[in-house]
C-alpha cells in the first residue's frame, strides 16, 4: 500500500506517520485485538503500507508513547498492544493541563462533578455481579482499613473505582479514573487522619448501600456530600495546593 492509498487520504500539514498510527489504530478496534497481542513486524508493515522505515518507526513510537503499545525487544520481538489504561490516559491530559495553567482547585471541581453522576448511574443500572466487590471495597466488614494506611487508601480508590465501573459509562470511567491518577499521585499523603476514618467509611457504606438499593437521587446526593467533605479537607489542610498548577507527569 503506497502512501496515497491508505484509508484516510493526507490533510496538508499531516505527517505520514500519523496517518498509519491512526491507520494501526483502526485495525485495532475493528479487528477487537486484545491487550497482549502482538502486531506484524517490520518487515510486514513496510511492505504493507509502502512507507520508509522512519515513518512506521515514528508512527510506532507515537502510539508507544500514548501508552497505546509496547516493543517487545528481541528476536521475535516486535510492538505489542498494550489497551487502554486511565495512567497513560491521565499522564497525557497533564500536558495539556500545565500548557493551559489548569489548577488542582479545578480538577477536583471536575471530580466534584463526575463522582455524583456516576453514582446515580450506578443506582440507576444495579450491576448485580460487581455489588458485593462494592460493599467489601467500602470496608464495612474490614475494621482494620480505619488503622492501616495502605488498607485505607486501597479500598477507598477501590471504592470509587467500583463506583465508576458500575455506572456503565466507559468515558466516564476513563476520565474519573485518569482525574484520580493524577491527583493520588501528588497528594499521596494527604490522606484523612485515623480519627476521621471511621466517618469515610460510613459515608462508602451509605453510597454502597443506596446503590445496592436502587436509590439513585440518594446515592447522588451521599456521593456529592462525600466529595465536598474531602475537597474542604485538602483546601483548609492544603491551601498551597489549592492553586497550583498540575506538571505534566
Amino acid at each position: 500500500m503506497t502512501e496515497d492509498q491508505l484509508d484516510r487520504p493526507l490533510r496538508r500539514a499531516e505527517k505520514v506517520a500519523e496517518v498509519v498510527a491512526r491507520d494501526i489504530v483502526r485495525r485495532v478496534g475493528d479487528q477487537g485485538l486484545a491487550p497482549g497481542t502482538q502486531l506484524p513486524g517490520e518487515a510486514e508493515m513496510l511492505a504493507e503500507y509502502g512507507v520508509g522505515r522512519a515513518s512506521l518507526r515514528e508512527a510506532l513510537r507515537i502510539l508507544e508513547v500514548h501508552g497505546l503499545i509496547w516493543i517487545r525487544p528481541g528476536p521475535g520481538g516486535g510492538p505489542v498492544i498494550a489497551g487502554v489504561h486511565t495512567e497513560d490516559f491521565g499522564r497525557m491530559s497533564t500536558l495539556y493541563f500545565q500548557v493551559g495553567r489548569m489548577t488542582f482547585r479545578e480538577l477536583i471541581e471536575a471530580r466534584l462533578i463526575l463522582e455524583p453522576v456516576m453514582a446515580r448511574l450506578a443506582a440507576e443500572r444495579r450491576d448485580t455481579e460487581l455489588l458485593p466487590q462494592l460493599l467489601a471495597a467500602a470496608g464495612i466488614q474490614e475494621p482494620s482499613v480505619v488503622s492501616d494506611d495502605g488498607l485505607y487508601l486501597r479500598t477507598s480508590r477501590d471504592f470509587h473505582r467500583l463506583v465508576a465501573q458500575m455506572a456503565g459509562n466507559e468515558i466516564l470511567y476513563l476520565f474519573s479514573h485518569s482525574l484520580e491518577d493524577i491527583f493520588h499521585d501528588r497528594v499521596r499523603s494527604m490522606l484523612f487522619p485515623v480519627d476521621r476514618r471511621t466517618a469515610v467509611v460510613d459515608a462508602h457504606a451509605a453510597i454502597a448501600n443506596a446503590i445496592a438499593r436502587g436509590q439513585a437521587a440518594h446515592a447522588e446526593r451521599l456521593m456529592r456530600d462525600h466529595m465536598i467533605e474531602y475537597a474542604e479537607y485538602v483546601r483548609r489542610g492544603h491551601p498551597a495546593l489549592w492553586d497550583e498548577v498540575v506538571d505534566w507527569r
